[in-house]
Order: C-alpha cells, then sequence, then structure tokens
C-alpha cells in the first residue's frame, strides 16, 4: 500500500491509549505509520491487528525505552535511517501522574526524575535529532509536522528543583512535564521556519480511558480527533507555535511564553540530553 508520496509518520507510545488509537486512525487514512513502544510483543501484536482492519501494510514497529536516553538516540538514528523523509512527529508517550510507582519519586536510567524525563527530556531528544528527516520530508505549502501531546494539567517549571527532590509529588512531577513540552513546542516553533517544519501542543481530552487514568470523561476517538487534525488536517498546513485544548486553541499555563524560561529550558534540556 505504501508508495513514494505515502505521508510517513512516527507515533511514540503507540501500544496504548490514544497513540494506539492514533495509529490505527492514520493507518486507515493509508498514511506510512511507525509504531514506536517498549514492548515487543505488544507491538508486534498491536501492529498486526491495525494491519488487519486497515489493509494498510505501510507500518513500522520500532522498540525503546523512553527512560533511558541512550535508547532514544538509538530510535532517532533507527527511524532516519529508515526513513529520510518523515513528515510528522508525535510526541505522545508518557507516564501519567499515579503510575507506576504510586507516589514514590522515581529516576530515569539517566538518573533524571522519570516523569520530566519520559515525557519531556526523550521527546526533547528525539524531536532534534530527527529534524533534519523532517525539514527533507517538507515541499511547498506542505511543511511537515511536530506535535507534542500534553495536558491541560500544567504546573510551572521551579528551575531551581526541576527534578523535584525537595518536594516531590507525582501530580506536580507529571503537570511540569507537561507544560515543559508546551515550552518546547513554542521554542521549536520560533526556531524552525514555519514553511519547512512546524510544531503545535494540545491537551488530547479529558481523562480518556487509558491506563493511566482512573476515572475517564471524554473517549479515545475524542483524543484522536483533535490530535490526528493537527498531524494532517490540511487546513493546520503552517500553524506554529499554539496550543489547543481538544480542537480549539487555548491559553496554556502563561510561562510559555516567556522567552527567557523556554531559553533557560532549552539550554537545560541540550545539556541534560547530551551523550
Amino acid at each position: 500500500m505504501s508508495t513514494p508520496d505515502t505521508r510517513t509518520v512516527l507515533v511514540t507510545g503507540a501500544t496504548d491509549g490514544l497513540g494506539r488509537g492514533l495509529a490505527h486512525d492514520l493507518a486507515g487514512r493509508g498514511l506510512q505509520v511507525l509504531l514506536h513502544g517498549r514492548d515487543d510483543e505488544r507491538g508486534k501484536a498491536t501492529l498486526e491487528e491495525i494491519r488487519q482492519a486497515t489493509g494498510n501494510d505501510a507500518l513500522s514497529w520500532y522498540r525503546a525505552d523512553l527512560a533511558d536516553l541512550a535508547q532514544v538516540r538509538d530510535l532517532a538514528d533507527r527511524v532516519a535511517a529508515d526513513h529520510p523523509r518523515l513528515h510528522v512527529l508525535v510526541n505522545n508517550a508518557g507516564i501519567g501522574a499515579d503510575v507506576p510507582g504510586g507516589g514514590e519519586r522515581q529516576e530515569s536510567a539517566d538518573g533524571h526524575e522519570l516523569r520530566f524525563a519520559v515525557n519531556f527530556l526523550a521527546g526533547h531528544l528525539l524531536t532534534r535529532r530527527l529534524l533534519p528527516s523532517l525539514q527533507a520530508a517538507a515541499s511547498p505549502g506542505d511543511p511537515s509536522r511536530i506535535v507534542m501531546v500534553s495536558s491541560a494539567g500544567q504546573a510551572a517549571l521551579d528551575f531551581d528543583d526541576l527534578m523535584l527532590r525537595r518536594d516531590y509529588s507525582g501530580w506536580r512531577a507529571y503537570t511540569q512535564s507537561k507544560l515543559a513540552q508546551i515550552l518546547d513546542a513554542f521554542d521549536l516553533a520560533d526556531e524552525l521556519d514555519p514553511a519547512v517544519v512546524t510544531a503545535t501542543a494540545l491537551h488530547p481530552a479529558t481523562y480518556m480511558p487509558t491506563k493511566i487514568v482512573p476515572s475517564p470523561i471524554s473517549t479515545i476517538a475524542e483524543g484522536v480527533a483533535a490530535t490526528a487534525r493537527l498531524a494532517v488536517d490540511p487546513e493546520l498546513a503552517g500553524v506554529t507555535g499554539h496550543y489547543f485544548n481538544g480542537v480549539r486553541e487555548a491559553e496554556p499555563d502563561p510561562q510559555a511564553h516567556d522567552p527567557l524560561a523556554r531559553a533557560r529550558l532549552r539550554a537545560i534540556a541540550d545539556e541534560l540530553t547530551r551523550p
């Protein structure tokens, strides 16, 4: 089903919840979908399920644990080698406020607070390492796209304690990491030519029924529709540096608009993700 003109999309966290639904939706549209996750058995099963349901053979599976930056680098390098032209990157993989580990503070393989590492640092590194592939895929009137799946739950970054060593809570860790994603999207939008690559962020839907949500309110379908819109809707080509709540543009925490905060976060992230 794949052709030289098929648009290629990488969806991280594609074996469960929103990511799985999004991968299914995009495959059903005939796109070439690269599915990422950290469990080989589940990933291959998800790929086969989507293939059978959609008839789309242009699917690929990539395993990597985003809590290990060495694996993030390897993931980016494998994707870039296989797909030198990448049209869309959806940074969806993440860890919620309550699981795993309950209220205990945890660290990544690199010694960083776990939610900050997985929800923000991994996407920061993956995005920048894949920029050449994203830039190569752009065409006139059709820029490539970076979509950060963030949340309406946001907390201003405490630059004196980003790793929350003094007063940890899972909710604080989660909401801080989600705002960091928005700062990253806005920083990318300032840096990149919107005719070549755009960057947006969104809260896809409120409390979707995923493994990180104890009491669902919205449906997966609502979140998929909102995320797919930013990823592929022709009407949003060229839209960059915006945050959406579902399908409506919204205002994030004011810190997202602070260029000094964004520059400070980027400098820290670049340092923390350096090999």
